[in-house]
């Protein structure tokens, strides 16, 4: 038996029976971590719920004050652990005494190598919900051996971005392989309806993805690669659509705007094909958008979203515009959508695939409460319990993975179970 193989059956050995907690939130302070906090405290605490009597967990994060306050707020009494990103000793004591670390400390870019190097280095499960496809790229480039050889599965974008998509596709790809006998090979997804806020957390993370691509052409062809992530030695070189600008959907009869999150969800889902030995295949399209109105209303709309998109990437590239922006006119750091906005929050996006012999299917995917936060929240969580309690190391090793490939089915049982999200076939 190799080496590696050795290391990664210590280090699951290590995971499950010697280290005291299923799960340490790091970051339970931000705005999102303080939700994802109640939400556990919540379902594991709920006695319907069987799979969390015997869970263990821990908030952590550098401020032991506001650590105790939130301590204080949540309905019974949870481990406090102090780490701190920038000392790499505090963050090995934390990663050594967990099974899975959730991480909502971003922008990741800035703040979140020393928590993937340490979780790599010590056998630990993690996730988090970064939308900054070059900071997976980086992170896969420095420690994807370490993490196989380790143990430590890496799962991130494990929330809005970019679960509806990854698990949407992986769902559309499932149900058309039951139906048909094969899989689509272009998928369309449209967001029909969203609603939710955003938090001072999410602008700064875009603010500091604007910062890497105006200052750095390198960085401007890895965000223009839709296989940023495939990291075979066979990357697939198809063309794949990207909806840019305002578009006429004949098919729905609809217009079209970009969707902010597509840079990220699109890039998950080819890595997804990547792991899954390229069951979508390797000429698989994949492209999202937003759902406008037909007529001269949704027109309109379609040009006015997308030209405020253009418009506000442009001014974040540039340094005096991203300042003043950031300053007077953005949500602040730990600010965000009220406790009402979340729970009357919602989304509803739909994949329409085709396979090559021209058959259809329509999957709809749907979250009850605030997409960036309330269902964010509770993807998250249960992210991390799945791959404590449902995903055994030696069904998945170590290495960077994404949330389909990972987790697949057993997670969208229990995103429908627990987190309010749905998966179903639909005509049209």
């Amino acid at each position: 038996m190799s080496t590696e193989t050795d290391t990664a059956k210590t280090a699951q050995q290590d995971t499950s029976d010697n280290r005291p907690y299923a799960v340490i939130l790091y970051g339970a302070t931000s705005f999102v971590g303080q939700i994802t906090a109640h939400y556990l405290i919540n379902f594991l605490s709920n006695a319907k719920n069987k799979d969390g009597s015997n869970v263990t967990w821990a908030i952590a994060g550098r401020d032991e004050e506001k650590l105790n306050e939130l301590q204080s707020k949540l309905e019974s009494k949870v481990d406090i652990i102090i780490a701190n990103s920038k000392d790499s000793a505090s963050l090995d004591e934390m990663t050594k005494q967990t099974q899975v670390i959730i991480s909502t400390v971003g922008p990741y870019l800035k703040y979140g190598e020393p928590l993937i190097k340490s979780c790599a280095e010590n056998g630990t499960d993690y996730v988090d919900l970064t939308g900054e496809a070059i900071f997976i790229k980086d992170m896969m480039d420095k420690y994807q051996d370490t993490a196989k050889q380790s143990g430590a599965r890496i799962v991130n974008s494990c929330g809005f971005d970019s679960i509806p998509s990854d698990l949407g596709v992986y769902f559309t790809q499932t149900k058309a392989e039951e139906k048909f006998g094969e899989a689509c090979n272009v998928i369309h997804m449209r967001v029909k309806a969203a609603k939710g806020g955003i938090s001072g957390g999410t602008i700064a993370s875009m603010a500091t993805i604007f910062e890497e691509v105006g200052e750095d052409k390198s960085r401007r062809k890895q965000v223009a690669n839709p296989y940023l992530l495939n990291d075979d030695t066979d990357v697939p070189n198809v063309r794949q659509d990207n909806v840019s600008k305002p578009e006429y959907d004949s098919a729905h009869k609809r217009w079209l705007a970009p969707f902010v999150m597509a840079s990220i969800n699109t890039r998950i889902v080819h890595r997804s094909n990547q792991l899954l030995g390229y069951e979508y295949g390797r000429d698989f399209k994949y492209d999202e958008a937003i759902w406008m109105k037909d007529g001269v209303k949704g027109k309109l709309s379609s040009y006015a979203m997308s030209a405020g998109l253009l418009g506000f990437a442009t001014a974040m590239m540039i340094k005096p515009s991203r300042e003043l922006l950031s300053k007077h006119v953005l949500p602040k750091a730990g600010t965000g959508p009220s406790k009402d906005e979340q729970e009357n929050g919602y989304f509803d996006i739909r994949h329409f695939g085709q396979t090559a012999k021209n058959d259809t299917i329509t999957v709809k995917v749907t979250g009850d409460k605030d997409p960036g936060y309330g269902s964010t929240s509770r993807m998250l969580a249960q992210a991390a319990l799945c791959l404590a309690q449902d995903i055994s190391k030696e069904d998945v090793g170590g290495g960077f993975w994404t949330p389909a490939s990972a987790m697949g089915d057993k997670l969208i049982a229990r995103l429908e179970e627990h987190s309010g999200l749905s998966f179903e076939v639909i005509d049209g």
